[in-house]
C-alpha cells in the first residue's frame, strides 16, 4: 500500500490504466445491429460500386462532342432513339447525332459519355434540342467510381454511423465483425447511500453515481452491470468485487477512493491483485485508485458525482478506447474565457464551463454539487504547468 496518495500526473495515470487493459474479443453480428459498434477487421467491397456506369440526373445520354457550342440561340439537335428502362439494359448504343432518355440511376448506354439534364433540353417528336453543352463524364457516375471491387470500404477501428451501415449494405455485408462491447461492473459504496427509489432521511443520499456511470458507459459503447449498494464493510466489498470481476471486463467502485478509515477499496484490490496508483494530480478527482485484479482494471472513483464524472472523462474514457477497439475523437470548440480561472501549479484542473456564444464561462462549485454538471456544456483543462488562465484567453472546450 505504499502508493497510497502518491500523486502521479494524469498522463502517467492514463498510461498505467490503459496498459492494464487488453482489447476485447470479437464477434459477428447482423448489419442491422451495427450502429455505434467498432469494426474489428477491414471491410473490402465484394463488387464494383456502382456495378455499372449510370446517370445521376434525369436527362439524355449523349456523346459530349455532339453538344459542343450548344446554346439557347443555336441548340444542338439530336435524334431521340428511345428510353433506357430503370432496372433494364439499353437495347441499343448511342451513335453520333443520337441520344437516349436516361432516368436517374439508369444504365448509361454504350456510345454515350455524358448526360444532359432534361431542364436544358426540349423534345419535339423524334428530335431533342440541346441548349447547353456538357463535358465528357458530366452527370455520370462511372462503374467502380464509388468503391472498386476489392478496395477498402471501411477500416478496422471504425465506429459505425448510420451512413456507414449504408456503405456496408452496398458492399454486400449482411453480417459484420466487430469488437465485443466491454462489460463494466459498477459498485456503489457507502453507509449513507440509499436506492433512487427510496426517500432519503436526514443522513442519507440517493445513489447518483450508479446511474451516472451507467449512462457514461452506454454512451461509450460499453455494457454496464450494476451490482448495487455495498455498505462500508470489507467483507461485503470483497464479495461484490469478486462477483463483478467474474462477470465483467473492468470494474468501477464508486465512493471507494477517499483517504478515510472506512475506505476498503484499496485493501480489497491489494488482497486480490495490485494497486497501481492511489492519487492523481487531477482536480477534481485526486483520490482516484487505479488497480488490476485477475488481469482486469479496477478503478476506485470519488464519491462526489462531479469528481466521478471528471475521472470518467479523463481516465476511464481512454481505457474504454483500448478495450472497445477505439472511440471517436472528442468534440472540441474554441472560445474566449469569460473569467479568470485560478489554479495551483502541479495539478491538472478540469474546470466546467458554460458556452455563451463565443465565451466560455466557468461554472465554479464544490465537487459535491450536481448543478455544476447539469449547467455546464463541457470543460476547459488547465495544464499542470500553468498557474491558471486569464479572462479573454482563447481556450479549447471539451464538450460533454
Amino acid at each position: 500500500m505504499s502508493l497510497f496518495f502518491s500523486v502521479i500526473p494524469v498522463a502517467e495515470a492514463i498510461r498505467i490504466l490503459t496498459s492494464a487493459a487488453a482489447p476485447g474479443g470479437t464477434e459477428e453480428i447482423p448489419l442491422g445491429e451495427g450502429l455505434h459498434r467498432v469494426l474489428s477487421a477491414d471491410v473490402p467491397s465484394d463488387t464494383d460500386i456502382p456495378g455499372f456506369t449510370r446517370s445521376v440526373v434525369d436527362g439524355y445520354g449523349v456523346r459530349a462532342a455532339d453538344t459542343t457550342g450548344a446554346g439557347d440561340a443555336v441548340p444542338s439537335m439530336l435524334r431521340w432513339m428511345g428510353t433506357v428502362p430503370m432496372g433494364g439494359v439499353p437495347d441499343r448504343a448511342v451513335a453520333p447525332g443520337e441520344c437516349l432518355y436516361v432516368p436517374t440511376g439508369a444504365v448509361l448506354p454504350d456510345g454515350a459519355d455524358a448526360v444532359v439534364m432534361v431542364e436544358h433540353t426540349e423534345q419535339a417528336r423524334d428530335l431533342v434540342l440541346i441548349r447547353r453543352p456538357v463535358a465528357k463524364g458530366e452527370n455520370v457516375l462511372a462503374r467502380g467510381e464509388d468503391y472498386p471491387r476489392g478496395g477498402m470500404v471501411l477500416p478496422k477501428g471504425r465506429r459505425l454511423r448510420p451512413q456507414d451501415l449504408g456503405v456496408l449494405a452496398a458492399a454486400g455485408r449482411s453480417r459484420i465483425l466487430v469488437f465485443r462491447q466491454p462489460r463494466v461492473g459498477i459498485i456503489s459504496t457507502g453507509n449513507e447511500l440509499v436506492p433512487v427509489t427510496a426517500f432519503p432521511s436526514a443522513s442519507q443520499v440517493r445513489d447518483v453515481n450508479s446511474s451516472l456511470c451507467a449512462g457514461f458507459l452506454q454512451e461509450h459503447g460499453c455494457v454496464p452491470r450494476c451490482f448495487g449498494i455495498v455498505k462500508d464493510e470489507q467483507g461485503l466489498l470483497r464479495a461484490a468485487l469478486d462477483r463483478a470481476l467474474f462477470e465483467c471486463d473492468a470494474v468501477l467502485v464508486s465512493g471507494g477512493s477517499s483517504k478515510d478509515a472506512r475506505d476498503h477499496c484499496a485493501s480489497a484490490i491489494a488482497e486480490r491483485g495490485e494497486v497501481l496508483a492511489h492519487g492523481i494530480a487531477l482536480q477534481p478527482g485526486k483520490p482516484t485508485i487505479l488497480g488490476q485484479v485477475q488481469g482486469k482494471p479496477v478503478i476506485g472513483l470519488p464519491g462526489h458525482p462531479a469528481s466521478a464524472y471528471i475521472v470518467l472523462r479523463a481516465l476511464v474514457r481512454p481505457l474504454i478506447g483500448v478495450m472497445a477497439g477505439g472511440l471517436p475523437p472528442e468534440r472540441r470548440v474554441g472560445a474566449h474565457l469569460a473569467e479568470n480561472i485560478p489554479s495551483p501549479k502541479g495539478r491538472e484542473d478540469w474546470v466546467r464551463v458554460r458556452l455563451e456564444g463565443d465565451l466560455a464561462r466557468p461554472v465554479f462549485g464544490k465537487s459535491g454539487l450536481l448543478n455544476t454538471l447539469a449547467a455546464s456544456d463541457g470543460v476547459v483543462v488547465v495544464p499542470a504547468e500553468r498557474e491558471g488562465m486569464e479572462a479573454g484567453e482563447v481556450v479549447e472546450v471539451i464538450l460533454w
